[in-house]
């Protein structure tokens, strides 16, 4: 059990405050509600805003598996389709989902759509987080212990739990980590520096595991990028570091994804496939005041999926509501780490989000066997009830609450 006062230090934090917003795909079909007849030579979010031209993403047939021949079993899947109908190879995806990138006209895509052993093709995308806003020093830590008492009880402080920040990258040299971030890899220049030149993913792991402003303390941090600097990624790179994580993970371990768009089978069919591997992902339900169920990944029902509060308790303006969340967690003007050093304070459910990521790893910390279903089971029941204004049609009423997760 450890206790942090808050004092002088989060009072005379600076400002300057991103607010997490995505646009992204839309109009997508479930994954999974289609015939195999249907798909065939058809592109799912093919007229959909947001989408790229000439890039796709090729969903396979059949289960996934974190090992190297399974990865070069999809290579040869890939080049073999794509030799016979066309396109370029782009990524290969094996352990969250079976299948590949490319870069493809949209007929040579109707064409893979329609071969052998392709479970459905989809348009690639993009999302991003934008908008910014002055904001009072954080309060967030404070209030997930169960009181607003100006201190942080919490039971342990994560050791032996790795969180991995599919995000922007990471500042890993940020003194308040304390060494304990470290690279995995970046989706956006393709190498082994995952490094932060946006500041939202380092935001968002400060959240998770810094000393200060952290929840879970003593946590491993691993930086997966998948967003660019100016906060704006592809779907086919979100799903790249999320495969990453399928195939990396290694002993007790949390996702956090405060990103997200429109609805996209291909993201939600990677995340399902990475909690299946045995890895918790928190999600953000999105800041469009909106149903939650429309957005991707927050309408994976296995995600734990986090709404936004304000310091009053009530649900934030920006935030989307609906039965597809679980929780709410603090995630109106949140002070945490800052890229380049210091503390900066931001906005969205972006923000919400690290908060149960932490949580997660406070319970993994204690319960290192714990399946992501048991886990999300754990933040659920303890959350305290009843207690959130205005959640918003279907909402659960629940708010994140950490004592007694140890």
């Amino acid at each position: 059990m450890g206790t942090r006062t808050r004092g002088r230090r989060f009072t005379a934090l600076g400002i300057g405050v991103l607010t997490a917003a995505v646009t992204g795909l839309g109009g997508a079909a479930t994954a999974g509600a289609s015939t195999p007849d249907a798909e065939q030579n058809t592109i799912r979010n093919a007229s959909a805003p947001g989408t790229l031209p000439d890039r796709y993403i090729v969903t396979l047939d059949g289960g996934t598996s974190a090992s190297l021949a399974a990865r070069s079993q999809v290579r040869t899947t890939a080049e073999r389709l794509t030799d016979s109908y066309g396109g370029t190879v782009r990524q290969v995806y094996s352990a969250a989902l079976r299948g590949f990138s490319v870069r493809a006209t949209e007929a040579q895509a109707k064409k893979l759509a329609a071969a052998p052993g392709v479970k459905y093709v989809e348009a690639d995308g993009t999302m991003r987080v934008s908008g910014t806003q002055p904001n009072p020093p954080s309060w967030g830590i404070d209030r997930v212990d169960g009181s607003l008492n100006r201190s942080y009880s919490y039971p342990n402080e994560g050791s032996g739990v790795t969180a991995y920040i599919v995000d922007t990258g990471v500042d890993m040299t940020h003194p308040d980590f304390s060494g304990r971030a470290r690279s995995g890899y970046d989706f956006i220049d393709n190498d082994n520096n995952a490094s932060d030149c946006q500041g939202h993913g380092t935001h968002v792991a400060g959240t998770v595991g810094s000393r200060s402003y952290g929840v879970a303390k003593n946590v491993d941090l691993v930086a997966v990028r998948v967003l660019n600097c100016q906060g704006s990624g592809q779907w086919s790179q979100v799903i790249g570091g999320i495969d990453w994580v399928a195939r990396n993970a290694d002993g007790p371990s949390v996702a956090n994804m405060s990103l997200g768009g429109g609805a996209s089978s291909s993201v939600d069919h990677a995340v399902q496939g990475a909690i299946d591997s045995g890895v918790t992902f928190a999600v953000a339900a999105g800041n469009d005041s909106r149903n939650a169920c429309n957005t991707s990944p927050a309408r994976v029902p296995a995600a734990i999926t986090l709404g936004s509060t304000d310091r009053g308790d009530g649900r934030s303006y920006f935030s989307n509501y609906g039965r597809c969340l679980d929780l709410f967690a603090p995630g109106g003007s949140i002070t945490s780490t800052r890229n380049g050093g210091g503390s900066t304070t931001m906005s969205g459910t972006s923000m919400a989000t690290p908060h149960a990521a932490g949580a997660a790893a406070l319970y993994l910390s204690a319960h290192r066997g714990a399946s992501p279903g048991q886990v999300r089971d754990a933040l659920v029941n303890n959350a305290q009830s009843g207690v959130v204004g205005n959640p918003g049609s279907g909402s659960p009423n629940r708010l994140l609450n950490v004592s007694n997760l140890g």
